[in-house]
């Protein structure tokens, strides 16, 4: 990078990459959900996810560069652990809110890109991909909202219920499991005894 268009070339490079990424994601998101209004939100965002690519590419056009050329390790990284929730037993209400708390890691890292995607485009004489980049970033901290309210609205207290409902449900099994070994420990040391 030679000049700031060139740092800002990079950003939206780095930016259309993660946004492709999330295309891919979204919709392994979208199946692991249990919550039909998440699965919602989950195929509502991978629509607006595409209209951000394009978007990128309209901001590149305008610029003078192509989009591609580059990795986004930050999302890489994101979408893998993602990945990793998705592969964590069954759709359940616990499942559904660590997976609005990775899209929601994923809403802030794209909200820090575009704020500063917007701001240097201003500075670089841009206005219309400025426009462009302000109101895709308008849809990532609506989409954040919606994660919130659906994760406050009921997904994360059922989530808390379940795994206080299942803890119970364990210690009982164990304390019978206990209940039951007790006689059969009393016996064998009473056998113990009398041998002596």
């Amino acid at each position: 990078m030679d000049n700031f268009k060139d740092a800002f070339e990079d950003l939206i490079k780095d930016m259309y990459n993660a946004e492709k990424q999330l295309i891919k994601a979204l919709p392994k998101m979208a199946k692991a959900a249990q919550s039909e209004q998440l699965k919602a939100g989950f195929t509502e965002h991978l629509a607006q996810t595409e209209e951000h690519a394009r978007r990128l590419e309209q901001v590149a056009e305008t610029c003078g560069f192509k989009p591609t050329g580059k990795v986004c390790p930050a999302m890489k990284g994101l979408v893998e652990e993602a990945d990793e929730h998705i592969k964590e037993g069954k759709p359940s209400p616990l499942k559904d809110a660590v997976l609005i708390a990775a899209a929601q890691k994923v809403e802030h890292y794209e909200m820090a890109n575009y704020g500063t995607a917007r701001a240097w485009a201003e500075l670089i004489s841009q206005p219309k991909c400025a426009q462009l980049l302000q109101e895709t970033l308008r849809e990532e901290e609506m989409a954040d909202e919606k994660l919130n309210m659906l994760a406050e609205g009921g997904i994360n207290q059922q989530a808390c219920k379940t795994v206080i409902s299942q803890t119970a449900k364990r210690k009982t099994a164990e304390g019978r499991g206990s209940a039951r070994s007790k006689p059969a420990a009393t016996r064998a040391r009473s056998k113990a005894a009398a041998a002596r």
